[in-house]
């Protein structure tokens, strides 16, 4: 078993405004989510000694741009437009999902490099078209890809999802039930971009088609915004203000796809389980001690995945399991419980992370999974630089 397990917690969480195209810096809305993080366990800026994000743009479509505070906000700009770089004694940053940095602060915690460390993740929405592929000349595997439109994820996941339905002899019907009650769980969450605006099966089933059989819906929603968590020792959160989110474990993928293909239903699944198989050995739990799921959904049928490389749930059993209203608010295991980024917001797997913390910390309000002890978060896709976590309440 971990020999780290429940010595970090996250003692505070912070949102900043969400929306599409703000009238606003990437870096002010980064701030603001830091400083509310900060807020949330009555602490201040002269208290934060450590910072880590990954700060890069996603790498698909529009401009791609890398000006600092407007596109990206690195951990090495971010302390000084706080005022605090003097005091930075630990600072990270990584190339896979922004979850990694999260591994990196608790590691940095426990091993005395610093004592409070915000990591946080900031993204906004491009100019131009969000995903397109820009560019007069392809080359490596795009010159084999790219004229046939294959240069985007949409088009990954859509053969991804198509093979599921079409193995398990399923269709499209049979996964609009999941994705109206994952747009009511948004619903209950204020910091949800799709809060106020309802969806119905026929919403769902008519909406424009990207990647047959993948429509828009079934893309997660590009946000500008920034959310941030504090971490620290669980024994310094429990003197702070609100009850900590204790960090039971995690694991992080290794699988690498063995073919030229971006990524296959079994290549997903076979990532998923090695993950599993090392967040349930580590952590001493299983699929039996989670009461709620935050599984990441850039594209509805990573939800799907995780649900059977976890353990939750056979092969091809994910979908009739959604299907049947087991993954809802009442469920027997409540999944996306804020809406995820389908309902949320896409910001990396962050909003997952924080609905975690908030539903093992009675913080939920109408969306709350009743007696919430253990939190289960995925991100990506299940292939390397994927992760996994549990978070747990402090008793």
């Amino acid at each position: 078993m971990w020999e780290l397990r429940d010595r970090v917690a996250v003692a505070g969480v912070g949102y900043s405004e969400m929306g599409r195209r703000l009238p606003r810096t990437l870096a002010s809305l980064t701030v603001e989510a830091c400083d509310r993080a900060l807020d949330d366990a009555e602490l201040t800026r002269a208290d934060v000694d450590g910072i880590a994000t990954s700060p890069s743009m996603p790498r698909y479509g529009g401009t791609k741009g890398t000006g600092e505070g407007i596109d990206v906000v690195t951990p090495y700009y971010l302390p000084q437009v706080l005022g605090i770089r003097p005091q930075i004694t630990w600072t990270g940053s990584t190339n896979g999902m922004v979850t990694q940095s999260v591994m990196d602060a608790a590691m940095a915690i426990r091993s005395g490099v610093c004592n409070y460390a915000i990591v946080y993740r900031s993204l906004h929405v491009p100019k131009g078209t969000y995903i397109n592929y820009d560019s007069s000349v392809a080359a490596g595997p795009d010159q084999f890809h790219a004229p046939f439109g294959f240069s985007m994820p949409p088009a990954w996941a859509a053969t991804v999802l198509r093979r599921y339905l079409d193995l398990h002899g399923l269709t499209r019907d049979d996964l609009a039930p999941f994705m109206v009650a994952n747009r009511a769980n948004a619903q209950r969450n204020p910091n949800a971009y799709w809060r106020g605006t309802t969806l119905t099966a026929d919403d769902y089933l008519n909406a424009r088609m990207i990647a047959d059989p993948m429509t828009i819906l079934d893309c997660d929603l590009p946000v500008d915004g920034s959310v941030a968590l504090l971490l620290t020792s669980t024994e310094r959160a429990r003197d702070l203000r609100r009850a900590p989110a204790l960090l039971t474990g995690f694991a992080a993928g290794t699988h690498t796809a063995p073919t030229s293909a971006v990524m296959t239903l079994e290549d997903l699944i076979e990532g998923s389980e090695q993950i599993a198989r090392t967040l349930w050995q580590t952590s001493g739990l299983g699929p039996a001690d989670i009461d709620n799921a935050q599984l990441y959904d850039g594209f509805s049928v990573f939800v799907h995945t995780w649900l059977e490389g976890m353990g939750f749930v056979g092969r091809g059993e994910a979908v009739p399991f959604t299907r049947d209203g087991h993954t809802e608010l009442t469920g027997r295991l409540p999944v996306n419980t804020g809406g995820g980024a389908l309902g949320e917001g896409r910001l990396h797997g962050m909003t997952h992370l924080t609905e975690a913390v908030i539903q093992v910390t009675d913080r939920g309000g109408d969306r709350q999974v009743p007696g919430a002890s253990r939190s289960l978060v995925t991100v990506s896709n299940g292939l390397a630089k994927s992760t996994a976590f549990v978070f747990s309440r402090d008793d």
